[in-house]
């Protein structure tokens, strides 16, 4: 377990991010996981129900993700949606990496 702890820190480091966690027992160790969960409480949960049974949030959950990630802007990728953002940065990559090449 520690070689792969060292590897995921390697990995971030590698690609400029900064991990979100703190040492044992932080209260950052969950914190995208809260984030996230507050915002699928909020979003979904409270403005949709209530709701009948667990069946009915498991189908509404999918439609919801699919929403965050390809639809809603988000304020931290310029106002578009995350999907699109991860698509630009990966075209732009593609591009640069070609461009490298032919030199």
């Amino acid at each position: 377990m520690r070689y792969l702890s060292i590897r995921y820190s390697e990995r971030l480091a590698d690609t400029g991010v900064v991990a979100a966690v703190g040492s044992r027992g932080d209260s950052c160790d969950n914190l995208l996981a809260e984030s996230f969960n507050g915002l699928f409480k909020a979003e979904l949960i409270r403005r949709h129900g209530p709701w009948k049974n667990m069946d009915d949030v498991e189908l509404a959950t999918p439609e919801h993700l699919d929403r965050l990630n390809h639809r809603r802007p988000h304020t931290a990728c310029g106002n578009i949606p995350p999907a699109e953002y991860e698509a630009t940065h990966y075209r732009h990559r593609q591009a640069a990496l070609t461009a490298a090449e032919t030199k």
